[in-house]
């Protein structure tokens, strides 16, 4: 799988992925079959698609409208399948026309509506996609009667549209971002930072008022430059003053401008996964308090990510693995998991924290119960160690090797209850034979000892 995305546009296409979910709320990934790099992923542009839901809510339908050039049409779905006016201007012996742009339509949605065959997919297929000219000219708002040519009319194991939303209200197909909610203070923000610069600017350069004698007299308004007005003393003003005194409320916009940030880090989610940088200033932050606050932040995002991991990141190693499984590019899965379902899990930083926040509450608890067990060795029969100690290596992300398997488990029990059985049998014969000797010791009278008179001997 690293050498599929390493060998394809991958990454960049997820990092667009993330920048419009963040900001508009609604995310979409074309992800194809590629011959040289197995997988190709489209970023559709925001605003050229449509998207609808299904009965469950989920985003299964993917309409969109947009453009290329004559050269691009023909290159992507070749000669045989553009309309009669689209290859006459690809034949143009003077080339200019194919870089001429037209509108392309097009459509990935279910194929389990009963048309199937009337559309001539193969009913096998779960999505159909379709490209069609819009107009079947280059000029459809221009009133083409030419009718409508399909470019290319493909079929689908999985959905190769992939569409997350990082919100949702009710039924809406489209979600809400922080951006949206967030759009407010970045005009606030803008129109303060503007103020600002305009009070600065007429503080270094402010409009003048001048007297009408230096109308046509020059004016040095240099720094330490003096200009000389005839009856200036006259007017009970000193003999030498500033030309102008202009004080505008910079830092009171600066203030504001900072108040305003901060409500934007908060809509961004910075205060929550910043959560250590809040403490820089504070040197008595208990462990339980890092707690609290962590596992409060981690809680803020949980719904977001729930519904990231399963309308996009799930759909999208699902459909990869499935594209790279017919490929044949997969080595064969070993006998201990060969026919068993897989389940997807996602390790990232965010992932790995609310891990680690759940498990702080196994820590808690062990404490607890080591607590009570010095009391009452009974309540030890109440918590499953080995389940404790495996899900809280789990949960902090560690190699699974470090917990031992069942079967090694139970192989060093064995070997140690074995080594303690011994023991104790060799501790029994230490003692019974201290005992008979203790006992030989022991005298009767008669010549006889203690060992003697127990065996019946004489």
């Amino acid at each position: 799988m690293y050498l599929i995305f390493s060998e394809s546009n991958f990454y960049n296409s997820i990092a667009v992925f993330y920048y419009d979910l963040v900001i508009f709320g609604t995310a979409s990934l074309l992800i194809y079959e590629d011959f040289k790099s197995v997988i190709n992923c489209v970023n559709p542009c925001l605003g050229e698609y449509y998207i609808d839901i299904d009965g469950n809510y989920r985003p299964v339908v993917f309409y969109r409208e947009f453009t290329m050039t004559v050269d691009a049409c023909v290159s992507k779905f070749g000669k045989e399948n553009v309309s009669a006016p689209i290859l006459e201007l690809y034949n143009d012996t003077g080339g200019a026309n194919r870089t001429r742009e037209l509108i392309v339509a097009h459509s990935i949605e279910p194929n389990d509506d009963g048309n199937a065959a009337k559309f001539g997919f193969d009913k096998r297929y779960k999505f159909r996609e379709c490209y069609w000219e819009w107009g079947g000219s280059t000029s459809p708002q221009g009133g083409s009667n030419a009718p409508p040519g399909f470019l290319r009319k493909r079929g689908y194991y999985e959905n190769p549209a992939i569409t997350c939303r990082w919100d949702i209200v009710s039924n809406d197909a489209y979600g809400r971002s922080p951006g949206m909610d967030g759009l407010p203070n970045q005009k606030e923000l803008m129109l303060k930072r503007r103020r600002q610069q305009q009070a600065i600017d007429k503080m270094v350069n402010p409009p003048l008022v001048a007297d009408m004698q230096l109308k046509n007299q020059p004016a040095n308004l240099t720094p330490g430059g003096v200009t000389y007005v005839a009856g200036f003393q006259a007017q009970g003003k000193p003999g030498f003053a500033s030309v102008y005194d202009t004080k505008f409320p910079v830092a009171e916009i600066t203030q504001d401008i900072a108040e305003v940030k901060a409500e934007l880090s908060q809509i961004f989610f910075n205060d929550i996964l910043r959560v250590a940088s809040q403490y820089e200033t504070r040197s008595n932050v208990t462990a339980v308090e890092w707690d609290l606050r962590k596992s409060e932040s981690l809680v803020m995002l949980g719904p977001v990510l729930e519904r990231i991991d399963d309308e996009g990141l799930k759909p999208i190693i699902e459909r990869v693995f499935a594209i790279a499984n017919r490929a044949g590019i997969l080595p064969p899965p070993p006998q201990e998991i060969a026919g068993a379902p897989i389940t997807i899990t996602f390790v990232s930083m965010l992932t790995q924290a609310q891990q680690a926040a759940q498990a702080q509450g196994i820590e808690r608890l062990l404490g607890l119960a080591g607590n009570i067990i010095g009391i009452d060795q009974a309540a030890a029969d109440n918590v499953d160690f080995d389940f404790a100690l495996e899900k809280y290596s789990s949960l902090l992300n560690n190699d699974p090797k470090l917990i031992r398997d069942q079967t090694q488990l139970a192989r060093i029990r064995s070997d140690r209850a074995q080594q303690m059985k011994q023991q104790q049998q060799a501790a029994a014969a230490q003692q019974l034979s201290q005992s008979a000797a203790n006992l030989s010791k022991a005298d009767l009278g008669n010549g006889q000892n203690a060992l003697q008179s127990m065996l019946g001997q004489k």
